[in-house]
């Protein structure tokens, strides 16, 4: 098995950047650019981070040319099937719903725990709960008895819980490790959730060849295990990796 996955990677990857028009085509990366370590953009204004690594290096052993673009996330979707550009790698969780929507390459992240943080361990976890609009956290809130309160970015969550508007935040656990470490009054609370496929590239539904190259390339990258070292070297040595 582990050879026909190489053999067909490596068929895929041979194919290079001609298009069914036999012209060569510019990849626009659609991104965030507010969501580290995922995305964010540097003090150049450039998009950086994890995904900037990983995306550069998927077009280059596919061999296709491609330019950064940054989008708001909650109209990240929309935009990328009305053209505005051709993939979507922003830290989004492969799920049924959006699958409906658009397609997913294999993930290029493994599935990670989602975690609720707040000030005090007590924290009423039945209460208003923070996340981000249009996430699959923000959808388990929804259904759960909690109240959902929602955010167009990240960032904003945080704050939520410290001015008092939420009681805690629920939302990806890497994303939160890093601000929990470097801040004392916040801590981790509740049971870890899992949830969600992994974190994927989006795709249009049409995009079938396009998203069979980059499919290649995750392969290529999971196999020599350049994925995983990019995954420890961002979101640090206890990561969940490929195994």
């Amino acid at each position: 098995m582990k050879t026909i996955i190489l053999a067909t990677a490596a068929l895929a990857l041979g194919a290079g950047a001609a298009f069914a028009d036999g012209h060569a085509k510019t990849i626009r990366m659609g991104t965030e650019g507010a969501y580290p370590p995922y995305n964010f953009l540097n003090d150049s204004g450039e998009v950086d981070g994890f995904e900037r690594e990983v995306g550069d290096e998927l077009c280059a052993r596919a061999e296709l040319t491609c330019e950064w673009v940054t989008n708001e996330w909650d109209s990240i979707i929309p935009n990328l099937t009305s053209g505005n550009y051709d993939t979507i790698i922003a830290g989004m969780s492969i799920t049924d719903e959006r699958d409906e929507v658009i397609d997913f390459t294999q993930n290029y992240i493994p599935p990670e725990e989602s975690r609720y943080v707040a000030l005090s361990e007590d924290a009423d976890l039945g209460g208003v709960i923070a996340s981000q609009t249009s996430t699959i956290q923000a959808g388990y809130i929804a259904e759960s008895d909690a109240t959902l309160l929602e955010f167009a970015t990240a960032d904003e969550l945080i704050a939520a819980v410290k001015n008092g508007e939420a009681d805690a935040v629920f939302f990806q656990g890497s994303f939160l490790e890093p601000i929990v470490a470097n801040d004392p009054e916040l801590m981790f609370v509740g049971e870890p959730v899992a949830l969600g496929g992994g974190v994927g590239m989006g795709l249009r539904e049409s995009d079938t060849e396009l998203k069979d190259k980059f499919n290649a390339a995750i392969t290529s990258m999971k196999e020599d295990g350049s994925l995983n070292t990019a995954i420890k070297k961002w979101f640090g040595d206890e990561a969940t990796v490929f195994e």
